[in-house]
């Protein structure tokens, strides 16, 4: 079986008029205006698409307007090329848009083109010559510098098969797009077809789709479903990156879709409006200062962005600057993806660069100690990214985020915290929901957590150990409890502490009295233990003690715990023994006279007033021993 073709988008770039549109036709036969006012007008307004299949590749055209007034419509078909075939005319050479274009190109990191010499038929062999040397002139030391120039003709045919072979050669050395990335698409166009219902289109610029697939809307964050896909002109299985995307969508009105929105993989990504990047001014831009507001453009993304420059007041022409961009509207972008920013007055590209953290904290004046994770992003140093991601992130970063941040995948995800264990960077605290923490601030709480329990041992010796919320609340308040267990358990595996229910204390602690404790703690059981049924006030036994009253609450708390002592109302405390008591004269009288007993028979029996009896029946009901029906109770 033949290797499937592979797929590559070469993006038209150049000045109005210099024949874009009319060499794409040439080339595919295939004419990219669609608007009746580009065929009444005779220029390129919007974006236009064609495919053609040479040498075993299959070409998407984007074909994009070349007026300075479109260009923002130029920027929208220009995210996702693999390759550009810059347009000049032969008759007119280098002009305005010839310049931004390529400076567009360039910024949004496109790395392979062909430059076509087109209306060579209008020209001498002398001109076309001057021309061609102009061109090598001008790319020299850029990204085209030796690229293929072709010199062509859309109306007599000439050069057309030399720039095919052209194209096909530099598509070649193109790595392409991976489909093993997750699912995103950039909305470039969304309309309806009559029995179909809503179509968007983009360039798909990771992962693949295919009917019946869940995804995600952005910046919205709505779950769709694909009804069906084409790539190409045609209806297929699957459509993978690097390939033009028509999707049929249900679930949607067309009118809820539009140019600049993202369909994705579901449940992996955020929108955001604020990133960090690394940004860059063209050397014929006007200075920037900190705080300017510019057009934000990222594939087929525009919004209005505030610059905050890191450390810096203003950024010169030719000079590159980490900075903070504060967008109007939310957007789904990740690391590595590129941007264009231009002025409105007089409207120019002025800049663009990289995304490098999708989800920073706010910028202040000085950020040099930001700089670290930024450069790590920008190197794709997967280890120091996630690390620093860790970090910063003080309440743990749930595992879960990581695709949102970085854009990896999970078996990236899963190799990049193994390396961080490996090195004792990071740990994970908990195993169903992953959630990562710095390894230095978690020792930092596990001396915490042993220190605080020490401290509270020799503060409350009658106590047998702190309360676990307790010992949360007095650490951090918004500790994570899974970061706050996890730490417990290691200090419990290392016999540092004990673990009793609720109750956290030191290994091997136990309560030691005082002789006056001592006696103090037998004079309150026998109290109880004398009365009988008729147990006095608990605070009357507490104040004939020797030892001050908050001790004797602790002391009471000693007997509850030990089970000698029982709390039936918050008020009225019996001894076990007088319960268990009890228990035995209810079983005799209803082995005596049957299982049905009421209040008055029960006061008689036990030798008790209504104030004792009340509450002890409904703390027999409480533990099952009777139960209650209508005036009565079942001795059960």
């Amino acid at each position: 079986m033949p290797e499937p073709a592979k797929s590559i988008i070469v993006g038209t770039a150049g000045h109005i008029d210099h024949g874009k549109s009319s060499l794409v036709e040439a080339l595919t036969g295939t004419h990219p205006d669609r608007l009746e006012e580009e065929k009444r007008r005779g220029i390129t307004i919007d974006l236009g698409f064609a495919f053609l299949e040479e040498s075993g590749i299959r070409f998407g055209f984007v074909d994009v307007p070349g007026h300075e007034r479109f260009v923002g419509n130029m920027l929208a078909g220009a995210g996702g090329i693999d390759l550009v075939l810059l347009v000049v005319a032969a008759d007119e050479s280098i002009k305005p848009q010839t310049r931004e274009h390529f400076e567009i190109c360039r910024l949004l990191g496109i790395r392979r083109g062909v430059i076509a010499l087109t209306k060579s038929d209008l020209v001498d062999r002398e001109t076309l010559e001057l021309a061609r040397m102009e061109l090598e002139d001008f790319f020299r030391g850029g990204f085209l510098n030796r690229a293929p120039i072709v010199a062509v003709s859309a109306k007599t045919g000439d050069g057309l098969l030399e720039l095919k072979n052209a194209l096909a050669e530099q598509a070649r050395q193109i790595e392409g797009k991976d489909s093993r990335r997750d699912f995103r698409l950039p909305i470039d166009r969304a309309f309806a077809i009559k029995g179909f219902g809503s179509v968007v289109t983009g360039t798909l610029i990771s992962g693949s789709v295919s009917p019946e697939d869940e995804v995600e809307l952005f910046p919205e964050g709505k779950k769709l479903r694909v009804r069906g896909v084409q790539s190409g002109g045609r209806n297929v299985a699957r459509a993978e990156a690097g390939q033009r995307t028509a999707i049929n969508l249900a679930g949607i009105d067309h009118n809820d879709l539009k140019r600049g929105m993202t369909l994705a993989a579901p449940s992996r990504f955020r929108a955001t409006r604020r990133i960090d990047v690394k940004l860059e001014l063209l050397a014929g831009a006007r200075k920037l200062k900190n705080r300017a507001t510019v057009h934000f453009h990222s594939g087929a993304f525009e919004t209005m962005a505030e610059v905050a420059l890191f450390e810096r007041g203003e950024l010169l022409p030719g000079e590159e600057s980490f900075a903070q961009l504060r967008l109007k509207e939310s957007l789904l972008v990740l690391p590595l993806d590129r941007f264009i920013i231009r002025q409105s007055s007089p409207p120019a590209t002025i800049g663009g660069g990289v995304i490098l953290d999708p989800f920073p904290r706010r910028t202040r004046l000085k950020e040099a100690s930001r700089t670290g994770p930024l450069l790590a992003a920008e190197r794709g140093d997967k280890p120091g990214t996630l690390a620093y991601l860790v970090e910063r992130s003080f309440f743990g970063l749930p595992q879960s985020e990581i695709p949102a941040r970085t854009g990896w995948t999970e078996p990236e995800i899963r190799e990049t915290v193994r390396l961080l264990l490996d090195l004792k960077r990071i740990r994970v605290v908990a195993a169903e929901r992953p959630l990562l923490f710095a390894a230095a601030p978690f020792d930092e709480l596990v001396v915490k957590i042993a220190g605080r329990i020490e401290s509270f041992h020799k503060e409350n010796p009658l106590e047998p150990g702190i309360a676990r919320e307790e010992l949360r609340a007095a650490l951090a308040r918004r500790l994570r409890p899974e970061i706050f267990r996890a730490a417990l358990e290691e200090l419990a595996a290392g016999k540092k502490i004990d673990l009793q229910g609720e109750i956290v204390k030191r290994a091997g602690s136990q309560i030691t009295l005082l002789p006056a404790e001592l006696e103090a703690k037998e004079r309150i059981e026998s109290a109880f233990a004398e009365a009988g049924l008729a147990v006095p006030s608990f605070k009357e036994v507490l104040l004939n003690l020797s030892v001050e009253a908050r001790r004797a609450e602790k002391l009471l708390q000693i007997l509850l715990r030990e089970k000698s002592l029982c709390r039936v109302t918050p008020e009225l405390i019996f001894h076990r023994d007088a319960l268990a008591e009890l228990r035995l004269k209810l079983a005799a009288y209803k082995k005596a006279k049957g299982e049905r007993i009421s209040v008055p028979v029960f006061k008689d029996l036990t030798g008790i007033t209504r104030k004792y009896a009340i509450p002890l029946l409904e703390y027999l009901d409480r533990e099952r021993i009777t139960r209650r029906q209508g005036d009565e109770r079942v001795i059960l």
